[in-house]
């Protein structure tokens, strides 16, 4: 019998409750349930969790998996850390567990378009200071190789003898 860790829905319609529960995993969401966890209530703002931290911790042990909710909910609330810690022989006692949870906000569409257009306009900008530092590196680049041909010439002339010119009435013929 394969064990699993989820949450069983409770509460009216459109006000959902929630126990987390130690269920087999072949039963229905809300069907029948081997031992209560703890609860957790989400309409609350923040959101409220109660555990039964030695019960989850022995079915833990006993080889229960959670569900990925279940195991998000445990890790937000810090008893994942606490287990690892029990598990190496480390001091747990001033680990101390949170009972409310925040929610991360949802994105709408005009969110979803908003961080686009964002990461659009991020992105242009990198873009245009990428292209105007290859620019400058270029022009500079340019100067340089100026700044070396006159240089060069300069003492290329230096070097050179100085060319003695015949006066312009002793031209032979």
């Amino acid at each position: 019998m394969a064990v699993h860790i989820r949450l069983r829905r409770m509460g009216a319609k459109k006000r959902a409750f929630y126990r987390i529960v130690a269920a087999d995993s072949r039963r229905a969401r809300d069907g029948r349930f081997l031992e209560v966890l703890g609860t957790y209530d989400p309409i609350l703002k923040p959101a409220e969790i109660k555990l039964h931290e030695e019960k989850l911790t022995r079915w833990l042990n006993e080889g229960a998996l959670p569900s990925h909710t279940v195991k998000s909910l445990l890790t937000q609330v810090g008893f994942n850390e606490k287990y690892l810690k029990a598990r190496k022989g480390e001091d747990v006692s001033a680990i101390e567990l949170k009972t409310t949870i925040t929610e991360r906000s949802k994105k709408t569409r005009q969110m979803k378009k908003a961080a686009i257009a964002a990461a659009d306009t991020k992105a242009a900008e990198a873009k245009a200071a990428a292209d105007a530092k290859a620019a400058e590196a270029k022009a500079a680049a340019e100067a340089k190789a100026a700044e070396e041909a006159k240089a060069a010439e300069a003492k290329a002339a230096e070097e050179a003898p100085p060319e003695e010119s015949a006066p312009e009435g002793d031209k032979a013929e």
